[in-house]
């Protein structure tokens, strides 16, 4: 019998693993970075879903260090828009140093963000270092390695619902909880505009590094 507080784990039954993890890789190595969003609407249910998804990652302590805010209203898309413009165009005129901008060419950005307002939904992932009980905070741990990995989960779960994002981190990203109104223990980490590839979206042509160059094994 487990110990209080425990239940017992069903493990999941799968006949042939490596079958399916070759099936999974072939479908997560078609997803994309999308930047061509169609306004095509995206049911808010979906998107809860996939917040519900999010939630699932592990997190230290189990404390569960984020919040998620999904933002479809064409105000709050078009302020967030004008205020991630601003920012960066300072980056593109400036701030980046010559390398990066470099490094950035072949991928075709620059400072211009319309899919901020064209896709349906923004989500916008705040982390939190500590949380509000009562008049007294508690402390979270390994925020910032706990809110990653959820933003992996729903990155993964965004792709497998057939919709598409692009990660993005305008720096600074402090104007977030200013338009949003988040409490003072909640700070940007990421923005993800979800929703479905423009008809005529295009991506640039990039090949992923082969396994030899990302691992080693120690047998």
């Amino acid at each position: 019998m487990p110990e209080p507080g425990f239940i017992s784990y069903n493990a999941r039954k799968v006949d042939d693993p490596l079958s399916t993890l070759n099936n999974w890789y072939q479908d997560m190595d078609q997803r994309r970075s999308v930047r061509d969003f169609s306004d095509k609407a995206v049911p808010r249910e979906e998107v809860e879903q996939l917040i519900r998804i999010a939630s699932t990652a592990p997190s230290g302590a189990h404390k569960q260090p984020w919040t998620f805010v999904a933002v479809s209203n064409p105000i709050l898309k078009k302020k967030i828009r004008e205020a991630a413009e601003k920012e960066e165009y300072e980056f593109y005129h400036g701030r980046a140093t010559q390398e990066w901008l470099d490094d950035l060419a072949p991928i075709g950005t620059d400072w211009h963000k319309p899919f901020l307002e064209i896709a349906p939904w923004l989500i916008v992932v705040f982390k939190k270092s500590y949380n509000n009980e009562g008049e007294g905070k508690s402390k979270n741990y390994y925020v910032q390695e706990s809110v990653g990995i959820a933003c992996g989960f729903l990155i993964a779960a965004i792709h497998q619902a057939g919709l598409v994002t692009l990660t993005h981190t305008p720096s600074p990203m402090n104007f977030l909880a200013d338009i949003l109104e988040r409490p003072a223990n909640e700070k940007p980490f990421l923005l993800l505009p979800v929703g479905y590839p423009a008809s005529d979206a295009c991506v640039p042509d990039l090949k992923r590094k082969a396994l030899a160059e990302v691992s080693e094994f120690y047998q």
